[in-house]
């Protein structure tokens, strides 16, 4: 590892991507590696600038944000012999979790990067109903969890994590089970649920297990369907995803294929945290479609 691009995000975990990437670049200049930094005031001058800067061919790109920061990176390099590096200093940072990457700590994230230890890792990529085509690594989701982002994303108040809280218990007072269309593989399913997840990854949301069964390695997507239930119970079953074992309750249900079709009327889907369009919606698992920089104990 010789040289590498940087993207940053500096508002990345309530501006801890902006104050954490020094002190990664620094150990990784260090480590005798050079570093070509990229700050973007928006998505899109980020993605031209890191555009460019990938014209010299670096040995990786390195994603120091969140898995917001993560996604956009991902775009640029799946498919591709370009490794991905992260520096988790996000909120959620659940694609790092995934990878077994060390959280918070952005010089212990630079030492995995100039340790050069590489591994390939599956991919989603999803086309949805306004053209929109995109990778993700993570989690995939439509239902009762998009619908808060949207909420939440139009929301001025309250700031942090509290908007997010606001926003669960204003979609709750007016959420109505969706009627979805899925096809895993060659199974069709129509059903009534709160929520539908396709996971590449296992967890979203900062540590919720909404797909126990996901693996990075295996070629296919552990899709989670929470079936239509009361809100008491809702209330009772949600929780559960942070240690996974809602999967055991008789509303979930978890179907496995490496190719999804989902179709809801007027809902959208969000992956790696971020809105990505419109349903229906045609996702593919991407056998280690990705590069990726990990500890070498991973």
């Amino acid at each position: 590892m010789r040289n590498v691009v940087m993207l940053v995000n500096p508002t990345s975990g309530r501006g801890r991507g902006g104050r954490n990437a020094p002190a990664a670049v620094e150990r990784l200049v260090a480590r005798g590696i050079q570093v070509t930094e990229v700050v973007g005031s928006s998505a899109a001058q980020a993605t031209e600038a890191v555009t460019k800067a990938m014209a010299q061919r670096p040995d990786a790109l390195i994603a120091c944000g969140g898995d917001g920061t993560v996604n956009m990176a991902l775009q640029l390099v799946a498919g591709t012999d370009t490794p991905l590096g992260v520096i988790p200093v996000g909120t959620g940072d659940d694609n790092a979790r995934s990878l077994g990457l060390p959280l918070g700590d952005p010089v212990a994230a630079a030492d995995v990067i100039a340790d050069g230890h590489i591994i390939p890792v599956d991919c989603g990529h999803v086309s949805t109903a306004d053209g929109t085509e995109r990778w993700f690594l993570g989690v995939m989701s439509s239902g009762f969890d998009s619908l808060v982002n949207e909420r939440a994303n139009k929301m001025s108040w309250p700031k942090g994590q509290a908007r997010y809280f606001v926003a669960v218990v204003a979609e709750l007072s007016v959420f109505k089970p969706l009627s979805y269309h899925i096809a895993v593989d060659e199974s069709n399913l129509d059903t009534t649920a709160m929520l539908v997840a396709v996971g590449n990854g296992k967890s979203y949301g900062g540590g919720m297990q909404v797909c126990p069964a996901a693996d990075m390695d295996d070629g296919t997507f552990a899709v989670t369907v929470l079936g239509k239930v009361s809100k008491p119970t809702f209330l009772r079953v949600f929780p559960q995803v942070f240690k996974g074992t809602h999967v055991t309750h008789p509303s979930v249900s978890v179907h496995h294929g490496a190719t999804v079709a989902l179709d809801a009327p007027g809902q959208v889907a969000y992956a790696d945290g971020e809105r990505i369009g419109p349903l229906p919606l045609h996702a593919q698992c991407h056998r280690r479609a990705l590069r990726v920089i990990v500890p070498a104990d991973s």
